[in-house]
């Protein structure tokens, strides 16, 4: 196994164990960091399979913007967080559990029988567009590109400090 290949089955393992976090969290609030995690997880492999573009894509828009939206969303919501004395699982999980599982089964086996063909040595991982998107957020509009990056965390810690309990 090399260690692109390691990489690989650790960030698949972390945004395993994080989507299994956030279906499984009491709190709504939890639950929505764990999604965050699942995003940055996605992000890791579309990364390390060579799809650089959809993996900055990931991050720039579902952890920068849908992930911000609910949280603030979440933070604004009064006595969203729920009765930390509920039960944790309905009477589905059973269910559920069986259909993962089988779920599970099946994309194993899919997985381990399929030819999965390998990059050509020497092709670049990002190339095109998104080398023009990457040199245009670091040239050319720089100045808006941190001036929004300043403006969602104001918008953050004002969303904070509005939502905390007195």
């Amino acid at each position: 196994m090399t260690a692109e290949q390691f990489v690989f089955v650790v960030a698949a393992l972390i945004t395993l164990g994080s989507a299994v976090g956030m279906v499984t969290s009491r709190s709504v609030f939890v639950g929505a960091l764990w999604m965050i995690a699942v995003f940055g997880g996605v992000a890791a492999l579309f990364i390390l399979v060579g799809a650089g573009f959809l993996g900055i894509v990931q991050i720039l828009i579902y952890i920068g913007a849908i992930a911000v939206l609910i949280l603030f969303a979440i933070m604004l919501t009064p006595r969203v967080m729920g009765d930390p004395n509920a039960p944790r699982y309905n009477r589905q999980w059973p269910l559920v559990a069986v259909m993962t599982t089988g779920l599970a089964a099946v994309l194993t086996v899919l997985v381990l029988r399929t030819d999965w063909p390998l990059a050509q040595e020497g092709t670049p991982v990002i190339t095109g567009f998104a080398v023009e998107l990457g040199k245009g957020f670091m040239t050319t509009y720089i100045l808006p590109f941190e001036v929004a990056s300043v403006l969602l965390l104001v918008a953050l810690i004002g969303a904070i400090v509005i939502a905390r309990e007195e």
